[in-house]
């Protein structure tokens, strides 16, 4: 079962990596978009961590300020992206205390539908749902397939990396790097980077809080 501590230990974990990698970000989204993506992740992680101390002691409750805070925090698109995701997130866990491996699925998509609402984005349009939905669709595979709740999230996270390397022979179809057409291709998109490391973080957290 994961709880409000698997939660906040997965805000950690993607915050550090995002401040780890900022720098490549940054230079990911240079080649193709504003270069912003790094600083504006950074800044709204680090803001969604310093708001944990004082967080709610729920699960879906902590991910909705977490998900606030980054739509008020972070500019261009990944604030109300990002937000929305974990604020239909918090939607579908509601104020339960524990969530079980079939409600976390539902919630991550939930954050897909949300992404997809928000910018109208689908497979092959080089963004962050090239990684987002295949994470979606392999957590719900394995889990049908019988595996627990931290195989099935290392089989997301893998999935959700995979997506994102494809990103690089893609065309990109949405937001500023849509403008460079053809020129788009070879570029990685950072969008799914960072949706990558989010989901990785999440497989570590729920290792992490599960080790006696």
């Amino acid at each position: 079962m994961i709880t409000t501590d698997t939660i906040a230990t997965w805000l950690r974990l993607f915050t550090s990596d995002v401040v780890a990698n900022v720098d490549e970000l940054t230079q990911l989204d240079a080649a193709i978009g504003d270069a912003d993506h790094g600083s504006n992740m950074e800044r709204g992680m680090t803001a969604v961590v310093d708001g944990l101390a004082d967080g709610p002691a729920q699960p879906g409750p902590l991910l909705k300020k977490a998900g606030m805070t980054l739509v008020s925090k972070v500019g261009g698109a990944s604030g109300p992206l990002y937000g929305t995701l974990m604020l239909r997130m918090a939607g579908t866990i509601g104020d339960t205390t524990e969530i079980d491996a079939p409600m976390l699925a539902a919630a991550l998509r939930a954050g897909l539908a949300g992404v997809v609402e928000r910018g109208h984005a689908q497979s092959g349009d080089k963004t962050m749902f090239d990684a987002l939905n295949p994470a979606c669709d392999a957590l719900d595979a394995a889990l049908a397939d019988g595996a627990d709740l931290a195989k099935a999230l290392r089989a997301a996270a893998d999935a959700a990396a995979a997506g994102r390397d494809s990103t690089v022979d893609m065309v990109a179809r949405k937001g500023r790097a849509s403008y460079l057409g053809e020129r788009s291709v070879g570029h990685q998109d950072p969008g799914a980077t960072s949706t990558a490391m989010l989901i990785d973080a999440l497989a570590r957290a729920v290792n992490e809080v599960q080790q006696p």
